[in-house]
């Protein structure tokens, strides 16, 4: 499948926002001729924007991680990224920002659109999610891995994960304070408990979730 964009009003282009969560925490060797081959799939192509995500707390079940590459549309280049799944996840206090640069139009010129999303911030009604596939670049945590396999070759561990690349899996994760960039994510489902959604102006380092 594949994410499209359109062109708006004032030449800025907008994509199509979801709230997206999912954790990683090793960093993974390079890819080497498994990407330039074709060995590791991509499954579509994502935006040149990447995404900011913020939790007090994730628990989840059935983790793993792996190296993977995907395909940045607008610029026809390959990027390696950490791909994380969770077979279900809580996540409470939960907060997504993107921000996108406005045209050069009076009174935007030179600013910086924020999307904001939160959601998930009473401790008994967390957001929740199932099926997560996330493609990341960097998370910072305080992480607690129950039953945890690392050094696992990453094609055992799903049909995405490339033959003779690292892996590792758990049972459950345990994340505190978690700061996230990724470029996508996939989710059989995400509930929403009291999300709120706001759009606002700002500077380039002006991230509402920071």
């Amino acid at each position: 499948m594949e994410e499209t964009e359109k062109q708006g009003q004032g030449g800025t282009r907008w994509r199509r926002f979801a709230a997206v969560m999912v954790p990683t925490v090793a960093a993974v060797g390079v890819l080497g001729a498994g990407i330039a081959s074709g060995a590791v799939p991509v499954t579509f192509a994502v935006s040149g924007t990447q995404f900011h995500l913020t939790a007090k707390h994730l628990s989840g079940t059935d983790f793993t991680q792996y190296g993977s590459v995907v395909k940045i549309k607008a610029a026809g280049a390959y990027t390696a990224v950490a791909e994380s799944t969770i077979s279900s996840a809580d996540i409470t206090n939960l907060c997504q920002s993107v921000g996108q640069p406005l045209p050069n139009l009076p009174g935007v010129s030179g600013k910086t659109g924020w999307l904001k999303l939160t959601a998930g911030d009473q401790p008994d009604k967390p957001a929740h999610a199932t099926g997560l596939i996330i493609d990341m670049t960097h998370l910072h945590g305080d992480a607690t891995f129950t039953h945890i396999n690392i050094g696992q070759d990453a094609s055992d561990l799903s049909d995405r994960g490339q033959v003779g690349g690292f892996g590792q899996a758990a049972d459950g994760v345990e994340i505190e304070g978690l700061d996230q960039n990724a470029w996508s994510t996939t989710a059989g489902t995400f509930t929403l408990p009291n999300l709120d959604l706001s759009v606002s102006m700002g500077g380039a380092g002006d991230d509402p979730c920071k």
